[in-house]
């Protein structure tokens, strides 16, 4: 009986399998028109523009006609991304996580999942890991994020009988050649029934992580080769083209995400390693709203497109124009050289044409011709047509206004000397703004990841963990925390991106404040804690060791808010104390949100105003009266 049980188990999971690899095979067909489009938009970023897609929707380069035919290539396609990216680099949105209501603790628990949060921006780099998606994004128009649990990660908190680490998020990004959607027509990821994420691995990287063992063979993945071409007149120049690259000894892993349904309510995760069932469960992610289970993927477009799943770069609007432009130069290039080098007109048979070929007219040359022959003559040419000019300049605009990238931002200097200062900020306003949707993208990305981030501590952060985050003035702050620490997950930007608020403009902005008078108090001067801050802001506030001082005194106080609850609390107030600004920040702490609790608690509240008065009677002291 149970062998007959073993034989029907296999054969089920033989058909799992099959079906497996058969929606697998037809997703590729589906999308290999979009995976034609960002090949061709990657060869002409990395400067293979003489190439174009066959019928089959494949890259395929082509040659020049004639031997003597220009093909050089003037790549503004790639200063175009490179000043994108630049931009889209400096987004770098501050998460502030919301209470799920007005209580102290949730207040606390939300302050927990903020520091949680940058503690692990920091650890992962995650300001590296959003550039590689914007890359991706800005090349192909897609990209995706994906957020899982890495048990090998971590600490180590047991060795008997096995190594076990305590585990951490990891966030990794994923081009979009190894995703495949149920539909390429439902835009949004989480409306489609599933996902199949592909990718190759060497046969040692399946062994460690899924722990067994497969037959290596060889698949085509995506690589970048370089090569030589003729440009023209025999020159070569050395070009970087995508494509696909023979790799040995690798094996295919497809993963298929399933959405919860009513056959299997937590989703379903089907795993299949060339021709073997490696898992099929659950999802094993509570990642989604309301403990639900979804897909671990964050999409990220460039621009989105209504009605379909991928998204689309500005590449593909400026291949057309990429074209044009290189076609121009390299027709203007050829006219040139006739100018320069000329057009001999000869008589059939009055001199050696195979040396004059060979050796051209260098200068002090002597051409010897038959007697009673035509002598040789240059054929005269025109000058160099306006045409050329007006259409290069109607070309360069074009680049503009289809990328989204003025000469403003494309030009390391500015041209526009005859502007007020005003009139260029509002300049680079316009610039920012024609970026607000590729920006609003990359917003909504890090928002659904630092979702997901919570949700996997909230399941899997079950034991206290070490994490630490950097505070004012470089200090390091270190602290534990577990599941239970951590508070809701709605997420929110709580600043606007660089683009708007640069260095330069914060500190423009500063000393208009000061010259306005809006800084001042009503004697006309400036407090210390505002003095500091400024001096923070203007990057020079590490230089001011009096005004560290002063900081030091505010996080002493501020310690001691957080402490007035404990029983073991000294209410001592210290001899060299900043009394000053520890009575107005115990007064704020008082004021805030925060003390509600302590306001209901008539004892603890006492305990603070007398530890403010302690602090009030040294001032008398300290004055004499």
């Amino acid at each position: 009986m149970a062998k007959k049980i073993d034989v029907m188990e296999e054969k089920l999971k033989n058909e799992i399998v099959t079906e497996v690899l058969e929606d697998f095979k037809k997703r590729q067909q589906e999308r290999k028109n979009f995976e034609g489009q960002w090949r061709l938009n990657m060869n002409f970023v990395l400067g293979n523009q003489y190439c174009s897609l066959n019928s089959n929707n494949e890259v395929e380069d082509y040659d020049k006609r004639y031997f003597w035919q220009e093909r050089e290539v003037y790549n503004h396609i790639a200063s175009i991304i490179e000043i994108r990216l630049s931009r889209l680099n400096s987004v770098r949105p501050k998460m502030s996580v919301i209470p799920s209501s007005a209580d102290i603790k949730d207040i606390s628990a939300s302050k927990m999942s903020k520091a949680v949060l940058d503690s692990l921006a920091h650890k992962i780099n995650l300001s590296s890991i959003l550039s590689e998606g914007a890359s991706w994004s800005e090349m192909c128009g897609t990209c995706f994020y994906k957020v899982v649990w890495d048990s090998n990660a971590g600490k180590v908190v047991t060795l008997d009988p096995y190594m076990i680490k305590e585990g951490d998020v990891g966030v990794s990004v994923i081009p979009p050649f190894e995703i495949f959607p149920y539909n390429n027509n439902i835009s949004r990821l989480e409306d489609n029934p599933s996902i199949i994420h592909a990718r190759a691995y060497p046969v040692e990287t399946i062994k460690s992580i899924w722990g067994i063992d497969v037959a290596g063979e060889t698949l085509d993945v995506f690589s970048l080769s370089s090569t030589n071409t003729i440009s023209g007149f025999g020159y070569t120049q050395n070009i970087t083209s995508c494509g696909s690259e023979a790799k040995d000894n690798h094996a295919l892993v497809i993963e298929r995400y399933e959405k919860p349904t009513t056959e299997h309510p937590n989703g379903r995760l089907v795993i299949v390693i060339k021709d073997q069932l490696v898992y099929d469960g659950e999802l094993p992610y509570i990642n989604g709203v309301d403990g639900q289970r979804t897909y671990p993927f964050i999409k990220q477009m460039s621009v989105a497109v209504p009605g379909c799943f991928w998204g689309i770069s500005v590449i593909e609007r400026a291949i057309p124009v990429q074209r044009a432009y290189n076609a121009l130069k390299n027709r203007k290039l050829e006219f040139l050289n006739r100018l320069s080098m000329g057009v001999m007109m000869v008589e059939d048979g009055s001199i050696d044409i195979d040396d004059l070929e060979d050796e051209g007219l260098s200068p002090g040359k002597v051409i010897v011709y038959r007697q009673g022959a035509t002598p040789p003559a240059m054929m005269s040419s025109n000058r160099l047509p306006v045409d050329f000019a007006s259409e290069e300049n109607r070309l360069m605009n074009e680049f503009s206004l289809i990328s989204g990238i003025s000469d403003l931002m494309r030009q390391s200097q500015s041209t526009y000397a005859n502007l007020s200062g005003t009139a260029l900020q509002l300049l680079i306003e316009q610039d920012t703004s024609r970026l607000s949707c590729s920006i609003d993208n990359i917003k909504f990305a890090v928002i659904e990841i630092a979702k997901q981030v919570l949700r996997l501590y909230k399941q899997f952060a079950v034991v206290p963990r070490l994490a630490k985050i950097m505070g004012e003035k470089n200090s390091v702050e270190v602290f534990y925390f577990t599941n239970s620490d951590l508070g809701g997950d709605d997420i929110v930007c709580d600043s606007e991106t660089e683009l708007s608020s640069s260095k330069a403009n914060q500190r423009s902005m500063i000393f208009e404040l000061l010259n306005s008078g809006l800084l001042q108090d009503e004697t006309g001067r400036i407090s210390n804690d505002v003095r500091y801050k400024l001096l923070e802001m203007l990057g020079v506030g590490i230089y001011d060791s009096k005004q560290d001082l002063a900081q030091m005194h505010i996080k002493a106080a501020q310690k001691e808010n957080l402490n007035f609850s404990r029983l073991d609390f000294s209410d001592e107030v210290q001899s060299y104390d900043e009394h000053e600004l520890h009575i107005n920040e115990h007064i704020a702490f008082l004021l805030s949100k925060e003390a509600e609790e302590i306001n209901k608690d008539k004892n603890l509240k006492k305990k603070v105003l007398d530890h403010i008065n302690m602090h009030r009677n040294c001032i008398k002291l300290m004055q004499g009266e």
